[in-house]
């Protein structure tokens, strides 16, 4: 199994273009601070892969990876299609981005796609452009990650790589307050190769750690989880929100209760993606990096290559 991170920070991006925060005036001064909105890149086949939430930066995310470009025919491009983990905007706006391909899959939930459908309005914004195919992603049961598709052009056959969608909140984005309860608002994603037995987690947004969470995060080999704030009073403490981090529908990595203490125990390889920019851990000279390796646990980095 093949992931690319293609960015790993949280809406707004590092730096966020209204914010002179500390993570953000750092950013502006030293380049390599700079995260894009947090995104991973799947390969479900030789030269076809899928992109999991499509981010206001998917173009140069595609443009920043050589194995994302298009080519050798004129608009014949290896992304085969796109996973949403969520309906929130710096996860879904990505969408129209991609409005120039043949055709679009786009693999959700069913309150996610309806939501997109139905209050964003993008299956009538993006009709006049390109024709977009939706496939439910069921909470429960695995299924491939490609069933032979594509996005414009790439390679089909059959998939590598199987997916299962694991509810873990309620959380409606915003413009869906008024939306019905559903626990497959926001999931997180286990990708399985049976080739190798090889698989991972990818959780960018956790309200909550549920039971089948935790039991596929003690199976996998990788595990890439919700990193948004350090604490729980941070959100309150650098005046962003007057919510915990918990409140906002994050859990924290440190205190009681933190995600930080859920993995430490795991064998498998941890890492944080989705850092707020005012997570101290933009920093990478802040001392939290410290105290995450002796726990054995990791912050990704934008443009990381992960084998299994």
């Amino acid at each position: 199994m093949l992931l690319q991170v293609l960015g790993t920070a949280a809406g707004g991006g590092i730096p966020q273009w209204n914010c002179a925060c500390p993570g953000c005036s750092g950013a502006r001064a030293h380049p390599h601070w700079r995260r894009r909105h947090a995104s991973l890149a799947v390969q479900a086949g030789e030269d076809h892969w899928y992109l999991v939430n499509a981010t206001p930066d998917i173009g140069d995310q595609i443009e920043a990876r050589p194995g994302l470009q298009p080519g050798p025919g004129l608009r014949q491009t290896p992304v085969a299609g796109l996973v949403l983990t969520d309906a929130e905007l710096d996860h879904t706006l990505g969408i129209a981005r991609l409005r120039e391909a043949d055709s679009l899959q786009v693999l959700a939930t069913a309150p996610v796609r309806q939501a997109l459908l139905d209050r964003l309005h993008l299956g009538a914004v993006l009709g006049p452009y390109t024709s977009v195919s939706w496939r439910e992603l069921p909470p429960r049961g695995a299924e491939p990650l490609d069933g032979g598709g594509g996005g414009g052009g790439g390679g089909g056959g059959a998939s590598a790589v199987q997916i299962s969608a694991i509810p873990v909140s309620g959380k409606r984005p915003r413009y869906a307050a008024d939306a019905p309860d559903d626990d497959a608002w926001v999931i997180a994603l286990r990708l399985y190769e049976p080739a190798s037995g090889a698989s991972a987690v990818y959780a960018p947004a956790l309200a909550a750690w549920p039971d089948r969470l935790q039991q596929a995060a003690a199976e996998a080999d990788v595990v890439i989880v919700d990193g948004t704030f350090w604490d729980d009073e941070e959100p309150r403490r650098t005046g962003i929100s007057t919510r915990t981090a918990t409140g906002m529908g994050h859990l924290p990595i440190d205190g009681p209760g933190g995600t930080a203490e859920l993995l430490a125990p795991l064998a498998a390889r941890c890492l944080y993606t989705h850092l707020n920019n005012t997570n101290p851990l933009v920093d990478p000279a802040a001392p939290e990096h410290k105290r995450l390796a002796r726990l054995g646990i990791e912050v990704a980095q934008d443009g990381m290559v992960i084998e299994l």
